[in-house]
């Protein structure tokens, strides 16, 4: 807010005395908040810190002893800079003692060979300190205006941040308090250099107060958090110290994120959010950018010389018929990630996890070469389903899993395979704690085929007559004849189970088979409906999803 000791000098009121800075030139930098003419050497108990002292030298000490002490008293209080007028103490050069003190104490000491008044010259000064004043205050109203106008808008942290960078020209970083990176806007600079080993740096750096900037990290940083709960921090990577507007523009985007979040309080979290935006990136098509695993490994999950396994954990409940339905659905799968999530800081494994469909939760495993997949995958599983358990809204749950996999291209099958593993499992989930691609058989075969155009082609041809009818008998004849495959052609027990007398069901079975000129008593034709049935269930299901 204030401006420097060279700023000052090079006033043109301050010009025409000729100034020649003879010390302390490495003090130029020093904020100036006042001009201060002082004629006695006592001077120093009356300033108050960051005064541009000017004087005659007239009553100051003979003696190095004195002068000295004189530099040290204005350096004890924090004067930002000295000037002495060469015209009556010491009309040529300053006593070597004077220069020589504040040479080492590092104050800025300028002489003035020609006659100068003084008070042009604290006018000037002050003039200067209140135009500047201002300008802060005005850039300071217009900080505010911007940030309130981003929180209104309901602008997402992203959006903040770049607004912070657009401001400082200058990289933002915001992170947990655990020191992981939810999101950053690099001003243009290199990303990898932002963030390389950025947890063990970020941990190095702790100032004191709620917003400060650490000089020897380049580090400008502001809690972030309301209400008595904070739950991040917002760096400002700055290798100067800071000017007061930026400090200003940090900590307007603290409050705007910190607002943000409480507003949206029922939706993802920021961290789930970023979790799911990399797993977007990782199953889109195409080579996944180069970027992704730096900055996973920013928020503590490494991909790189890992065992990545790709999960799915899906509700065991309908699929949405309404956008009430599906509200209630994304309600229940957020629920599930942070579970998820748990599960995994539980089990102390990295993961990403995120809901990224609209039917169920993605996650993926980060663990150590030599880790056992098994034992982790029982584990996480296991608490995955503790804990659902005690979540009104998605109380069961089926967990499933790819296969382990070496690199992120393979990691996009195994999370792919996890999904299809999922939905086979819902028709018969059993009592496994999860399930892979051996455990489904048929169903996760059919679910990997369920977009193929023959798979399709093939349950017209097995089951459309009964497929094109559109009254109530259809139904009771499809179910009749499911029941019939799923007891292995036992026809008391499929009777039973769809709750027909033996008669009745008898002569279903009759119609079913004039319908699709077939034979039931025949293994294969059985096999094949059989097939059929199931393919299109897995098919009618994909198009409701």
């Amino acid at each position: 807010m204030y401006p420097t000791v060279s700023e000052a000098i090079a006033l043109p009121v301050v010009r025409r005395g000729r100034p020649r800075v003879v010390a302390g030139s490495a003090g130029l930098g020093n904020r100036v908040r006042w001009a201060h003419v002082a004629e006695v050497a006592d001077i120093a108990h009356l300033l108050r810190g960051g005064e541009l002292v000017l004087t005659t030298g007239i009553a100051l000490p003979d003696d190095p002893a004195g002068l000295a002490r004189y530099v040290d008293d204005l350096v004890g209080v924090g004067a930002a800079g000295l000037v002495v007028e060469l015209v009556r103490r010491w009309p040529d050069r300053l006593p070597s003692a004077l220069v020589q003190a504040a040479e080492r104490r590092g104050l800025p000491l300028v002489t003035l060979s020609a006659e100068t008044r003084f008070v042009s010259v604290t006018e000037a000064v002050i003039e200067l300190v209140m135009d500047r004043q201002v300008a802060e205050l005005r850039a300071a109203e217009q900080v505010h205006e911007i940030f309130t106008a981003l929180t209104v808008s309901g602008a997402e942290p992203t959006d903040i941040l770049h607004e912070v960078a657009r401001l400082a020209g200058l990289p933002v970083v915001l992170e947990t308090l655990t020191h992981h990176v939810l999101a950053y806007d690099t001003a243009g600079v290199d990303p990898a250099g932002l963030l390389l080993d950025w947890e063990a740096r970020s941990r190095s750096v702790t100032p004191d107060g709620r917003t400060a900037y650490d000089p020897g990290a380049g580090w400008l940083v502001t809690v972030v958090g309301a209400r008595g709960d904070d739950w991040g921090r917002l760096v400002l990577v700055s290798p100067d110290e800071p000017p007061h507007r930026h400090v200003v523009v940090a900590e307007r985007a603290a409050s705007a994120l910190a607002l943000h979040r409480l507003v949206a309080r029922d939706r993802d979290t920021l961290e789930r959010q970023t979790h799911r935006a990399l797993l977007s990136e990782l199953l889109a098509p195409g080579t996944p950018s180069g970027e992704l695993p730096m900055r996973a490994n920013a928020l503590g999950i490494p991909l790189e010389d890992r065992q990545l396994v790709g999960v799915a954990i899906q509700p065991c409940s309908t699929v949405p018929t309404s956008a009430a339905a599906a509200l209630a659905t994304q309600e229940v799968l957020r629920d599930l990630a942070e579970v998820t999530a748990s599960a995994a800081r539980r089990a102390r494994i990295p993961a990403l996890v995120g809901v990224v469909d609209d039917s169920s939760v993605r996650a993926l495993l980060s663990l150590p070469r030599r880790m056992n997949v098994s034992q982790v995958l029982d584990q996480v599983a296991q608490e995955v389903h503790r804990l659902a358990a005690g979540t009104p809204r998605a109380s069961r749950v089926v967990v499933a899993v790819g296969t382990t996999a070496a690199s992120l291209s393979d990691a996009r099958r195994s999370l792919g395979e996890a999904a299809h593993v999922a939905n086979a499992a819902l028709r018969s989930p059993g009592s496994k704690t999860y399930h892979r691609l051996d455990d489904v058989r048929l169903r996760g075969v059919l679910h990997l085929l369920r977009d193929d155009e023959r798979l399709s082609a093939f349950v017209h041809r097995e089951l459309g007559p009964l497929l094109a009818r559109e009254d109530n008998q259809a139904t009771r004849l499809i179910e009749a004849l499911r029941a019939f495959c799923e007891h292995g052609g036992n026809k008391s027990s499929a009777a039973a189970a769809v709750h027909l007398s033996r008669t009745a069901y008898y002569q279903q079975l009759e119609r079913i088979e004039q319908l699709l000129g077939v034979s039931l008593d025949d293994p294969e034709s059985t096999l094949s409906l059989h097939v059929a049935l199931l393919a299109s269930d897995v098919i009618t299901t994909n198009q409701h999803r």
